[in-house]
């Protein structure tokens, strides 16, 4: 299949690891100009070809350093992926462990992000009639399947993305969600991320535990998600070949999500 992404210019957040990095890759493996963000730039970033951007994007500052560099370095934005998400202060605790400092920081990083950053873009992607992608989550879906901040802020970032397509799309901007399950990524094989800290909250080994998974949340495929297939799935999304895919939320999770 041919997306034709051949010359566009992207800008993807949470670009270092995981689905942002695999993201960059692919884009640029369709000849696409990737500026990636990150506020810790790893060595695979640096590999990949993008132009690498370090900046906070829990705040407008980061934003608006971001947006900066990826103006001058692009010229302007083609197509949007506002993947960053989840944070450090996501942790495996219950509504009444959760404090006012984490429901702020999960937002602004889950959220306020994407707002921020596509508010800055808009301008150039409606003059491009480009396309945007958020990465939200299944916890929008299964909002009892994991701590409550995240979940609502992931359900907050999939609400954003139906309100953009229909403001948006008689402009010529196409927004889609994509809504992965587990995925492996260091959020989950990390053994002093989110993955190891629900492990040791029920004493199981790391290992043991991640192995686990997909009995335990009831993934139909037997195996958990790759960054890269969620990769792809944004590609095409991005691509022109979905021209008339706008407003919806695909969710890639093995058929964890049971629920019509």
């Amino acid at each position: 299949m041919q997306l034709d992404l051949n010359s566009k210019t992207a800008v993807v957040t949470g670009a270092s690891r995981g689905i942002g990095l695999a993201t960059v890759e692919a884009l640029i493996g369709e000849g696409v100009r990737v500026v990636g963000a990150a506020r810790t730039i790893t060595p695979e970033l640096k590999e990949s070809g993008a132009f690498a951007v370090s900046a906070d994007l829990g705040t407008a500052e980061g934003v608006a350093t971001l947006m900066d560099a990826a103006f001058a370095e692009l010229g302007g934005i083609d197509l949007l992926v506002n993947n960053v998400g989840g944070g450090d202060m996501v942790e495996p605790v219950g509504f009444l462990d959760t404090g006012d400092a984490q429901w702020q920081g999960i937002f602004d990083l889950n959220l306020l992000s994407a707002v921020r950053v596509t508010r800055a873009a808009l301008p150039s992607l409606i003059e491009r009639r480009g396309a945007i992608v958020n990465v939200s989550s299944i916890n929008s879906r299964l909002p009892a399947a994991g701590p409550v901040a995240y979940s609502a802020a992931k359900a907050a970032l999939t609400a954003l993305g139906k309100s953009l397509a229909e403001e948006f799309g008689p402009k010529g901007v196409r927004v889609n969600t994509v809504s992965p399950g587990v995925v492996r990524t260091a959020i989950w094989e990390d053994p002093e991320g989110f993955g190891g800290k629900v492990a040791a909250g029920a004493g199981a080994e790391h290992g043991a535990f991640l192995e686990q998974i997909p009995d335990a949340f009831g993934i139909t495929t037997g195996r958990i998600t790759e960054a890269r297939e969620v990769a792809s799935l944004i590609t095409f999304l991005l691509s022109d070949v979905a021209g008339n895919i706008t407003g919806a939320d695909h969710v890639i999770d093995g058929g964890t999500v049971k629920t019509i």
